[in-house]
């Protein structure tokens, strides 16, 4: 059965982060992972971690300018000075926190330079890429689908997995999103397999609703199950949106038959 990480940046949103942390671990999470925990300090989110026996997985780089409706920097041509720093600023917090991996967010992207911002991301990858593996760190690239933020650079594994071919770096990963996939291409199962040498992260939540996943149109014991078959051995992050309380919401577990 797969392991499951607590998505911080969704669950338990009424308290603090490091509530939120302590929230994870009374419920049965033996790993945590973030969106932009940067305004409390990495090393009391670590101290945190290892007091609780969490493993710390994932962060994301900043989103960028919200007065300009950016929703990352990496494939937004004339940001790349502000990528690079957004880099630099998640690495030394997964170095400081003990966080593994780092989502490279590619942010929003106007139809008409789209071939450039292709190329700038590809560039911008390359940097992070290097830089990362240096300090043994994974850079995740994560498609978003079109509903929830049009004009997203990509929400597709396919594009995700054209950008790995482009980079030729072996720690740059798909985070296979189970509900953007559902929502923006479906056929999921056979997605899975087909990419699962270049998958470095799995996450979760209900399609259509993105809530918790014992209800929609994904059949989520059999993501498991083929999870299981294929071989994964990475964590599946619950990144979906409490339908309310988050505590009373994670019956799903014994709804599925899984354990935390």
């Amino acid at each position: 059965m797969p392991r499951f990480a607590a998505n911080l940046g969704f669950l338990w949103p009424d308290r603090p982060l490091l509530h939120r942390i302590d929230a994870a671990h009374r419920a049965g999470f033996k790993a945590i992972e973030l969106h932009w925990p940067y305004d409390v300090p990495a090393q009391e989110v670590k101290a945190a971690c290892v007091a609780r026996g969490l493993t710390l997985l994932g962060i994301n780089t900043v989103t960028g300018d919200a007065a300009r409706s950016e929703f990352g920097l990496g494939a937004v041509p004339g940001r790349e000075e502000a990528f690079q720093a957004a880099v630099d600023q998640a690495i030394a917090y997964c170095r400081a926190s003990g966080a593994s991996a780092i989502h490279a967010m590619a942010g929003v992207v106007p139809p008409e330079r789209m071939a450039e911002a292709t190329g700038v991301f590809a560039d911008n990858l390359q940097f992070a890429a290097e830089k990362a593996a240096s300090h043994g760190l994974t850079i995740l690239l994560e498609p978003i689908n079109q509903r929830d933020k049009p004009g997203y650079f990509y929400s597709t594994i396919a594009r995700g997995a054209e950008m790995i071919a482009r980079v030729g770096a072996s720690n740059v990963k798909i985070m296979f999103d189970v509900y953007h996939v559902g929502v923006s291409e479906g056929d999921v199962l056979r997605r899975m397999e087909r990419y699962l040498p270049l998958i470095g992260h799995v996450q979760i939540a209900a399609v259509p609703s993105r809530a918790e996943p014992d209800e929609g149109e994904i059949n989520f014991p059999a993501i498991f199950a083929a999870l299981d078959q294929l071989g994964y051995e990475g964590w599946i992050g619950c990144e979906y949106k409490p339908r309310g309380d988050t505590d009373a919401g994670l019956d799903w577990t014994a709804k599925l038959g899984v354990t935390l």
